[in-house]
């Protein structure tokens, strides 16, 4: 829901930061019970998620608004026990960073915030695509990433 105070695109922004907190802290779930062969391409995605939180923090402040501080903990859909669930837990990160970037693509009303939105988005949808190749799920893509 949007905030009285924040207009549709900044709502959108805020929650988009949300979701890269929370895929920030999953991450972490990740890196500990991932195949360590996977240790470079998780490394990788927690820094492209942890760059894409801090800009999206200058944007907010830019824009006069408060970005929300990380929450000290985040439940995760479902026990993290193993290589396949931390992949598993890695596609539904992504997923849910989709549909965060998704909304700020269709609620932006300038050409700077849609664009980084849109970068966002197909950054989001790429890594949710090879989680699933590592998984073996054909196909690996979605018809339409951050679609809820």
């Amino acid at each position: 829901m949007t905030s009285p105070q924040l207009g549709a695109e900044q709502q959108a922004l805020v929650d988009a930061l949300n979701a890269e907190h929370a895929a920030v802290f999953g991450y972490g779930l990740v890196a500990a019970f991932s195949n360590p062969a996977r240790g470079q391409e998780v490394a990788e995605d927690t820094a492209a998620h942890r760059a894409r939180r801090d800009a999206t923090i200058d944007a907010l402040t830019a824009a006069s608004v408060t970005p929300p501080v990380a929450a000290p903990g985040y439940t995760v859909p479902f026990p993290v026990t193993d290589p396949i669930s931390a992949a598993q837990l890695a596609v539904q990160i992504e997923t849910d960073v989709a549909v965060a970037w998704r909304s700020v693509v269709e609620r932006a009303t300038s050409e700077s915030t849609r664009g980084v939105a849109i970068e966002a988005l197909t950054e989001t949808a790429l890594r949710g695509a090879r989680w699933r190749a590592n998984l073996g799920v054909v196909p690996p893509t979605v018809a339409l990433p951050g679609q809820p």
